[in-house]
């Protein structure tokens, strides 16, 4: 279980890195410059990829696009909170 909860929280830091590796323009793109993808990559890695799916695919988050930012900052919500109920076992 826990490999799964390691995988589930490296998971989108691995496709930002690749994404910021391979010579594509994908999140120059979406967001024009290095720092927001940077701050993404430490507070919410699922919401900046489904930013810049957004920005690149839907034409900006608005309709489609909106949805699938919304469920990245649920998923990113879901793997920070999700964490701490480990802890709290009675």
């Amino acid at each position: 279980m826990c490999l799964v909860a390691a995988l589930a929280l490296m998971m989108p830091r691995l496709v930002l890195v690749l994404l910021w590796l391979l010579p594509t323009n994908y999140l120059s793109h979406a967001f024009g410059t290095w720092v927001w993808p940077l701050i993404g990559f430490f507070l919410l890695p699922t919401t900046t990829i489904a930013y810049a799916i957004a920005e690149n695919e839907f034409n900006g988050a608005k309709g489609w696009g909106l949805v699938i930012v919304i469920l990245g900052v649920a998923l990113d919500l879901g793997l920070i909170s999700g964490g701490r109920g480990i802890f709290r076992r009675d």
